[in-house]
């Protein structure tokens, strides 16, 4: 019975990691990163400058830089340099966004 107890335990562990989960933040670019957490017009310039010249969009998020994931990066181009609410799934310091929309 205790071995069938850890198992439940464990694997709703797992489960509850997989789940999706709503996080907000500024996206800006790799290069910058951080620097462009405020969203001000002069952030979304840089930002949209540096990832129209290569540089991966990034999810700034309570002062935490995280990588998109390169699947993800044509859902956030447009909201580059923009505060927003994105939803999906971290994994270590990379993103995978299933949507994402400018904060309200």
């Amino acid at each position: 019975m205790k071995k069938l107890w850890m198992a439940i335990s464990i694997g709703s562990l797992l489960a509850a990691g997989a789940l999706a989960e709503s996080m907000s933040g500024t996206i800006s670019d790799a290069n910058c990163g951080a620097k462009h957490a405020a969203a001000t017009e002069k952030d979304a310039a840089c930002a949209k400058s540096c990832v129209k010249r290569g540089a991966a969009a990034v999810l700034v998020s309570d002062g935490k830089v995280y990588k998109i994931a390169a699947d993800s990066q044509e859902k956030v181009a447009a909201l580059v340099g923009q505060k927003v609410t994105v939803n999906g799934k971290v994994d270590g310091d990379t993103v995978t966004i299933e949507s994402a929309e400018a904060a309200k």
